[in-house]
């Protein structure tokens, strides 16, 4: 099992029972002891835990209150593959709309860097990254600046967005819900969703499992305007089936 999956695995252990001990992760995942506490020493420092005496306890920071950094080491393994598998779907010479998010980023990673391709942004942190590779046409849409996690919004980001259009819009969301639709905790970034929505001809949803059955601060859209949703393999079948019943392709 990889590193990141059993890190994600004591994360939820944490989230149910609220601590857990070193060597009863140790005999769960087949490694030494010394192993698990390297583990908890790395997520201490990355603030997703505390250890005590013998194990850890939860020191659970709500998603929307961590900084990008925190955000990036969050549910890294399910963003992974989900990228792997969004990233499988580009085509060259496809122009493609990314709103901010970290699974977005993720998803950006895995392009293939000998296509030719256009890429429509909000995304400070993808746009600089795609900056490097001469293969790439970079539209970083401006406006104004939400520091903390770095992209852009307001009226200029809108009226900028609308000059293009897109053959795939890649979105990531804070939320998805059958009846409550997709959502983000961000207003000025749900606005930016809907403009990316309208322009391009098709939506790629990628979220990891924890997306699904809550909803965040404001509403994006309906989840009848995703083409698909791509998620992990931690998404149990119940929700794979209801989603599947109410018309909407989910790709694992």
């Amino acid at each position: 099992m990889p590193t990141e999956k059993r890190k994600q695995e004591i994360l939820d252990l944490l989230k149910s029972k609220g601590s857990v001990r070193v060597n009863e992760l140790s005999k769960k995942f087949n490694v030494s002891e010394v192993t698990i506490r390297s583990y908890l020493a790395d997520m201490e420092k990355k603030g997703l835990l505390s250890r005590v005496h013998g194990g850890a306890i939860s020191s659970y920071k709500p998603y929307y209150s961590m900084n990008m950094t925190q955000r990036l080491e969050t549910n890294q393994w399910a963003k992974a593959s989900i990228a792997a598998k969004v990233a499988a779907m580009i085509e060259p010479n496809d122009t493609i709309m990314l709103n901010s998010g970290t699974t977005t980023l993720f998803t950006f990673r895995k392009f293939p860097a000998d296509y030719n391709l256009s890429i429509v942004t909000n995304s400070i942190a993808i746009a600089l990254e795609a900056s490097g590779n001469p293969n790439y046409n970079v539209v970083l849409i401006g406006g104004s600046l939400n520091t903390k996690y770095q992209f852009s919004f307001g009226p200029d980001a809108v009226s900028q967005l609308k000059n293009y259009h897109a053959d795939k819009f890649i979105l990531s969301v804070d939320g998805i819900d059958i009846s409550g639709g997709f959502t983000t905790y961000y207003d000025k970034e749900a606005e930016i969703d809907r403009i990316m929505l309208e322009q391009s001809d098709k939506c790629i949803v990628a979220a990891d499992y924890t997306k699904f059955h809550h909803s965040a601060f404001v509403k994006i859209s309906d989840i009848n305007v995703a083409d698909c949703i791509v998620t992990n393999s931690s998404l149990d079948e119940k929700t794979i089936s209801d989603f599947k019943e109410a018309g909407i392709k989910i790709i694992i």
